[in-house]
Parts: structure tokens; C-alpha cells; sequence
């Protein structure tokens, strides 16, 4: 059996600030540290061998809290850009408020919401995930099948994309599917990658 450990970062300085953040490299804020501190309190006494995170600060430093909390110390770390936030393109760095008064709430919750429509000059949560599911199956799925922990650290919506991928979920079961800000999500996998259990801690 292998465990599988799935958190998204803790508050950013931008989702504070109620802005679309995506690709830009934001800091966390205090809340943001506590956070990545209650996750790694909730990971006391597991054992990885592996830890992901995406190439942006803000889950590289929620990873890092999260297993210095944790006790867990000498773990191989894997940043790759394939974990990164979905890229909002033109939305990105402005207040969600402000942009569903320029573009209509309907056209801004589309962006948001829709499984395959993309902001302007952005990523839909499709496109997301035609990058993190390759990069999962080619990367972290043979060490699954080694019966190896890992740990991911990385963001609202390519952490939407591998839920989908792991528990088979629809487009539309997935865009309604909230990820809170530093809760490890654990799944307890087979061989064959069949769930055994899920759960968040």
C-alpha cells in the first residue's frame, strides 16, 4: 500500500487581497505560515519519500513549514512547473470583485467555473490538467506502484485536476469541488492505484 498526501498552500498575500493570482509568485501571509503549521501538525508520525511542489514560493514554503512542523526531515524534493497554479493571463493581479463589475459576474464565473473555458490569454482547469496528469503519471505514479509516500504541495486548481484524475469525478463534480487552504487530503492507494481510502486529516 502506498500513501498519497495532497495539500494546497496557505494563504497568499493575494488571496487576501481578493486577487487572481495563478502564475505570479506571491508570498504568504502570517495566516497563510499558520496554516502550513496545522498541516504539518496533521502529518506528525507519517513517513514520506517523496515530497512535489510546484515552482511557486508559496507551496514550496507551505511544504517546507508543513514538514519541519511534522518532525519529517531529509525527505527528496521535486519542484516542477507542472504543479503550478492554473495561469489566469490576463486576470491575473486583479481583485475578482473589480473584474466581475468590468466583465459581468456571468463572464467571470465562467472563467472561473467552467471546466473548459479559458480567461483571455489564460488556462481553462482542462488545460491545467493536460499538464499535471502527464506529469503525474510519468513522475509520481511508478513510485506509487513502489509502494512509496508522497507528498504534494501545490494549488487550488492543479490539485482539482489530480482529485479528478483519482477519483474519477466529472467536469462538472470538480468545478464544484472546494480545496481548503492547508488541509492535507489522504489517500490510501493499492498496487493498481485503486483508492482504498480517502480522507481529509
Amino acid at each position: 500500500m502506498a500513501i498519497l498526501v495532497l495539500f494546497r498552500h496557505g494563504q497568499s498575500v493575494w488571496n487576501l487581497e481578493n486577487k487572481f493570482t495563478g502564475w505570479v509568485d506571491v508570498d504568504l501571509t502570517d495566516k497563510g505560515r499558520e496554516e502550513a503549521k496545522e498541516a504539518g501538525d496533521k502529518l506528525k508520525g507519517m513517513h514520506f519519500d517523496y515530497a512535489y511542489s510546484s515552482e511557486l514560493k508559496r507551496a514550496q514554503e507551505t511544504l517546507n513549514i508543513a514538514l519541519n512542523e511534522a518532525g519529517i526531515k531529509n525527505v527528496p524534493t521535486i519542484y516542477n512547473k507542472a504543479l503550478n497554479e492554473r495561469m489566469y493571463g490576463d486576470l491575473q493581479g486583479l481583485n475578482k470583485a473589480e473584474t466581475a463589475k468590468k466583465f459581468g459576474d456571468e463572464q467571470v464565473h465562467q472563467w472561473r467555473r467552467s471546466y473548459d473555458i479559458a480567461p483571455p490569454n489564460g488556462e481553462s482547469l482542462k488545460d491545467t490538467a493536460e499538464r499535471v496528469i502527464p506529469y503525474f503519471e510519468k513522475e509520481i505514479i511508478p513510485k506509487l506502484k513502489e509502494e512509496k509516500n508522497i507528498v504534494i504541495a501545490a494549488h487550488g486548481n492543479s490539485l482539482r485536476a489530480l482529485i479528478m484524475y483519482l477519483e474519477k469525478l466529472t467536469p462538472d463534480e470538480i468545478i464544484n469541488f472546494e480545496i481548503a487552504t492547508g488541509v492535507p487530503r489522504e489517500y490510501d492507494l493499492d498496487q493498481n492505484l485503486k483508492i482504498i481510502k480517502v480522507k481529509n486529516l
